[in-house]
């Protein structure tokens, strides 16, 4: 064997290493790229940890300065003023009287909306009109906040002339305007993945297409569209800048609708605008709301992905 033919091997064998040398090539970008969405997963959780800490720091100094049982119990808040009040009763109220209101009004509109588009749209209507409900969703929350102050409040107070200008009902309307698309989303979802053998088999029993939608399909989409609502219900009460915008800063325990509230992002989004002393019980009190807030959506979230998996187990069963 000559020396150039030691040092060159012969093109088959170099055909023959050939898909091996690309198989090392594939292994070590596939590793790469499951080193970079390793990364990317740890970011999210990391934040996470960072968030669920710092929120746990501040909360432990609160209560440190203030018991839990006036923070559960007291039926005042007032934080900034003298005596100092630290029952958040007042914050929960209001903002589940957002929750509930927008509720009341995104339910009705978005299974409406979800239905029609599943059940009796024609491919054509529903490609034009999906994405102009989901465009609502891009509307940034502050825009719907002076949507609410400057068309909304008008027009309910020639409805209502006792309605004062800054008022919940003006907010949980707006609210529940801007959450129905994920309602309607996620059920139109829910309910295009019900089979069609289910559909056929209602009409071949002669049942009309109503009768199909509300007994067949809705019932068999039921997981889909109870996690489309309550998810959009935690999105309705962790909402902000509508209701620091049309509610009012009023922390008042109520159930009108026509008086204005606070609720607890409300309140976050006052304080962190003002001047007080790092490490008082007004400021830390935000911390406190904070880790409320986050408990009660959290319960949610859970909630919802509780129902969901009760009945996708049912519906395998």
């Amino acid at each position: 064997m000559s020396a150039t033919t030691a040092q060159h091997p012969p093109a088959s064998a170099a055909a023959a290493l050939a898909p091996d040398r690309r198989r090392a090539r594939q292994i070590r970008k596939e590793r790469a790229i499951a080193g970079l969405l390793l990364a990317a997963g740890l970011v999210s959780v990391v934040t996470t940890v960072g968030i669920v800490l710092t929120l746990f720091t501040e909360t432990v100094q609160f209560f440190s300065l203030v018991s839990v049982r006036e923070f559960l119990t007291d039926r005042l808040w007032t934080p900034t003023f003298s005596p100092a009040h630290f029952g958040v009763a007042p914050l929960v109220s209001g903002t589940f009287i957002i929750a509930g209101g927008a509720a009341l009004v995104a339910v009705p509109l978005g299974l409406g909306s979800a239905i029609y588009l599943s059940e009796y749209a024609p491919d054509r209507v529903r490609r034009i009109l999906k994405p102009l409900l989901e465009l609502l969703a891009g509307i940034p929350t502050v825009v719907y906040g002076f949507f609410a102050l400057t068309f909304v409040t008008p027009l309910l107070k020639k409805i209502i002339p006792d309605i004062e200008v800054f008022n919940a009902l003006s907010a949980f309307i707006t609210v529940g305007i801007m959450i129905t698309p994920m309602i309607c989303s996620m059920s139109e979802d829910a309910m295009l993945a019900v089979p069609r053998s289910l559909r056929e088999a209602g009409f071949a029993l002669g049942a009309t297409r109503l009768e199909v939608a509300l007994k067949v399909v809705l019932p068999a989409a039921f997981s889909g569209v109870v996690s489309s609502v309550i998810l959009a219900v935690s999105r309705a009460i962790g909402e902000t800048m509508i209701v620091a915008l049309a509610a009012g800063s009023t922390p008042k325990l109520t159930l009108n609708p026509l008086e204005s509230i606070q609720t607890m992002t409300g309140y976050i989004a006052q304080v962190a605008q003002g001047d007080l002393e790092i490490g008082s019980a007004a400021y830390t009190s935000m911390y406190a709301v904070g880790m409320a807030l986050f408990l009660i959506t959290l319960a949610m979230n859970l909630l919802a992905r509780a129902i969901s998996r009760r009945y996708q187990e049912g519906e395998r069963a």
